[in-house]
């Protein structure tokens, strides 16, 4: 199994050494702040890969000197992503400016790197969403996820014209959630990704727990389920799908 989304420096000591004696094929752990960037790249070893970014609700952080320390840290050889970045409405809404600046200058930064883009999106009225649609028509990134997919419409429809991929997390064990099941079914198989969010949205069987990258199984279960598959096929599946997208094994070129 592959937990594509994490946030490790969320975690207490021994919450982390629970992580560490997982048999996960691999964890990208996010650091989503300046603030965040060193201590992530400390957890990025053995199994476990980083990613570097300023998350939405963070861009109002965004500086030339921030921009500097950024490039230097996303360099490093255990990095496998740019993010997440995207576009928050929910808990800033005032900063729309900010959050497309900071998406812009990531998106680059993902692009003369080479690295994939990791994308969150949240809002109450599906503005954001709508906006980050248009985006990605406009901007047509190479290598993208769309993390915790939640089956927005104008968001699966741009999402499948530039190639994204689209990663599920705890919500798909909702069992209100028939929609994002059904979302799952519908995309191509090429592009599923299962994930956590380490310590946030907790699968089903884990409501009101703090999140673990070895409860992606629940998730797994929940996709492999929907697409009507053996649970063997779904972990096959979305390892070889992770290991496409994140290249844990070259190097990251």
């Amino acid at each position: 199994m592959t937990d594509t989304h994490a946030h490790l420096d969320f975690l207490e000591l021994q919450e982390l050494e629970e992580v560490l004696l997982t048999d996960l094929k691999a964890v990208l752990t996010l650091g989503i702040d300046p603030a965040r960037w060193e201590r992530t790249l400390g957890l990025a070893q053995g199994n476990v890969y980083a990613a570097v970014g300023l998350h939405p609700t963070e861009a109002h952080l965004l500086s030339p000197e921030v921009e500097e320390a950024l490039r230097h840290y996303a360099r490093h050889p255990r990095v496998r992503a740019i993010g997440e970045s995207g576009l928050d409405y929910h808990w800033t809404p005032g900063t729309k400016a900010a959050q497309m600046r900071a998406l812009d200058f990531q998106a680059q930064l993902a692009e003369d790197l080479g690295l994939p883009l990791v994308l969150h999106v949240r809002s109450k009225d599906g503005q954001a969403e709508e906006d980050l649609a248009a985006w990605l028509l406009v901007h047509r990134p190479k290598r993208v996820v769309l993390h915790a997919f939640s089956a927005h419409p104008a968001l699966e429809g741009a999402g499948l014209e530039v190639g994204a991929y689209f990663s599920f997390a705890g919500p798909l064990t909702y069992p209100k959630n028939t929609a994002l099941r059904e979302a799952a079914k519908r995309l191509p198989k090429e592009r599923l990704l299962v994930e956590t969010d380490t310590p946030f949205l907790p699968p089903q069987a884990k409501r009101g727990k703090r999140n673990r990258p070895q409860y992606v199984r629940y998730t797994l279960e929940a996709l492999a389920e929907a697409l009507r598959v053996p649970f063997e096929e779904a972990e096959r599946l979305t390892d070889e799908n992770a290991a496409r997208l994140f290249r844990w094994d070259n190097g990251g070129v």
